[in-house]
């Protein structure tokens, strides 16, 4: 029985207001028109148990979180997504869709937090060996621009209540990690319209899907 072909890890990122739920949407069904096989998930989460990490990470609290606390949830919850859910997909052929992966990590806990870089690149190569995402579609907008976005979706959590200072050392972080791999990222300009996000999205799965 021939083996089938290693899927494809896709990761979509951003700040807050980048709009990547609506163009998770758009991934989604760019995929189902091509009939590739994929399961679509997301960071923190993905699993049970993961999804309760995510809830205990995102919900305001009295008690001061400590910025080390924060990072040992993040990657306790990516190992049990990536051996539940990430690695049997990839293994089955299919494509992986993910809404943030370790890159949010650099942005939010080394960029926004001020973590050292080092420890998380530790924390990285213990949870998740070699494996790296294919392309990260890096949606990118000024955090001005997305945080009045994001303002009129809902209540915001613990994440999205922090100071605009916090999501421009984000912003930051994620392009210093697309700098420093451009082979393997794709930046977004989120601040246009709609249509035109899409296209370069489009551009970039076309490309990804050619790629053996």
């Amino acid at each position: 029985m021939q083996d089938l072909p290693q899927g494809k890890f896709i990761t979509l990122e951003g700040g807050e207001g980048v709009g990547k739920s609506t163009n998770l949407r758009f991934i989604t069904q760019w995929l189902d028109k091509q009939g590739i096989p994929y399961v679509q998930t997301r960071e923190p989460g993905g699993t049970p148990m993961a999804e309760q990490l995510r809830q205990l990470l995102l919900e305001k609290r009295d008690e001061a979180v400590d910025p080390t606390a924060e990072l040992l949830m993040v990657f306790a919850a990516r190992a049990q997504h990536l051996n539940q859910v990430i690695k049997p997909a990839l293994a089955a052929g299919k494509w992986v869709v993910c809404d943030r992966f370790t890159d949010a990590t650099y942005a939010y806990q080394g960029g926004g937090r001020g973590l050292d870089w080092a420890l998380i690149a530790q924390l990285e190569q213990m949870v998740q060996g070699d494996l790296r995402p294919h392309c990260v579609l890096l949606l990118d907008v000024a955090p001005e621009i997305g945080l009045q976005r994001a303002a009129s979706t809902g209540e915001a959590d613990r994440f999205e209540s922090e100071q605009i200072d916090f999501f421009r050392k984000v912003r930051a972080a994620y392009r210093r990690r697309a700098d420093n791999a451009p082979d393997r990222y794709r930046i977004i300009d989120a601040s246009v319209p709609l249509e035109a996000v899409q296209e370069s999205l489009a551009s970039a799965l076309q490309q990804i899907a050619g790629d053996s």
